[in-house]
């Protein structure tokens, strides 16, 4: 899928040559290769999140191939088996933000300061696969709940939640201690909690209530509470943490709700899960609009990343589609996943950088 007039929703592809991507053979490819293979093991097992979004995707002639091929030789790998198209959207620059694995204390049972739940999947939730719609229920949902009459329905928002609505259904599986702090585990999608004994329970997303995504921050900006220079997520923790009863409501406005499952399968070098259904890797993986690139994909990126302090620092980066976010909208949109912890913390809260989006479609195998 090479021609010059091709489009993935509102942009333009433009085909060009690896030679043409500035930085291209400064990268470490290897590292974006080993970050494809965890990808392509899935896709080879066929799994539903892993299917092409379009025909143009199917990756598995590459896997194959690239599950063979040593570090070493990855450069030449990407080259043989990839044709770079750039992606021109119609607002002329791609656009990048940042997210990452929280790590906050919390406790298996409540008490002693833990009050606030990260729930289970309730039973009665029924997930839409995203771009698909289901009848009775309004545009832009993305799950519902089934009722005793098998009708679905528009599951209950953040406010009617918190507040009560799922009764039975809603299982705690670990208590946090802040309201805050489990609200930007929703955001995030995931969280390393530390127990109060020393262990360490990792928590994966594993749903959600379909309403759309709000961002509070964007809100707080609006509204001249932090000027949005000084907009980052230690400035946000802060201030929901310093104004309790207009923070409940302000969190509420973000109708949208995680549910999570406990990740022990993740060994603790690895990242948390990400949509592709594979381990993420820091500063290798990336979230893209599920709807127009299929997970795997290798996506070339230029321009800057933030530091806390300095200058930014160049970005020309292969990274691979391994995550989505249902405010990742677009085809030259991207979600930047920083690691675990505070540190990551702070520069996914740092990254709203315009960019260069290059996405590597997948050439066709080779005849015998």
């Amino acid at each position: 899928m090479t021609p010059a007039d091709a489009t993935a929703s509102d942009a333009r592809l433009q085909p060009v040559a690896f030679g043409e991507l500035e930085g291209w053979a400064g990268d470490d490819h290897g590292a974006a290769l080993r970050a494809f293979r965890r990808t392509c093991e899935a896709v080879l097992a066929d799994l539903p999140p892993l299917r092409p979004a379009s025909a143009a995707h199917d990756l598995r002639p590459a896997c194959e191939a690239g599950l063979r091929v040593p570090d070493g030789e990855a450069r030449a790998f990407f080259e043989r088996w990839f044709s770079p198209a750039r992606v021109v959207p119609a607002s002329g620059a791609g656009f990048l933000t940042g997210y990452f694995e929280p790590e906050y204390e919390g406790a298996l049972e409540p008490g002693a300061g833990f009050a606030t739940p990260l729930l289970a999947r309730p039973d009665d939730l029924v997930t839409i696969p995203q771009g698909e719609t289901a009848p009775g229920l309004p545009p832009g949902l993305q799950a519902a709940r089934r009722g005793i009459d098998g009708v679905l329905e528009p599951y209950p928002d953040r406010a009617a939640i918190e507040n009560g609505a799922l009764g039975a259904l809603a299982r705690p599986i670990v208590w946090m201690r802040h309201p805050s702090e489990a609200f930007i585990i929703h955001v995030q999608g995931s969280a390393r909690v530390r127990l109060p004994d020393g262990g360490v329970v990792r928590v994966a997303y594993a749903g959600r209530n379909g309403h759309p995504f709000t961002a509070i921050g964007r809100i707080l900006v609006e509204r001249g509470e932090i000027p949005l220079p000084e907009m980052n997520l230690e400035r946000l923790v802060g201030w929901l943490k310093d104004h309790p009863d207009a923070a409940r409501d302000l969190m509420r406005q973000n109708r949208s709700y995680i549910f999570f499952r406990r990740a022990d399968e993740l060994d603790p070098a690895d990242g948390p899960i990400g949509g592709a259904g594979v381990p993420l890797t820091p500063g290798r993986s990336l979230a893209v609009d599920r709807t127009l690139w299929s997970y795997g994909l290798p996506v070339w990126l230029t321009g800057e990343l933030p530091r806390p302090e300095g200058a930014p620092e160049p970005l020309a980066r292969l990274m691979i589609a391994q995550d989505t976010g249902s405010a990742i909208v677009g085809p030259a949109r991207g979600d930047f996943f920083w690691g675990s912890g505070a540190e990551a913390g702070t520069r996914a809260g740092l990254t709203r950088q315009r960019i260069g989006f290059t996405v590597l479609l997948p050439r066709p195998a080779p005849a015998p």
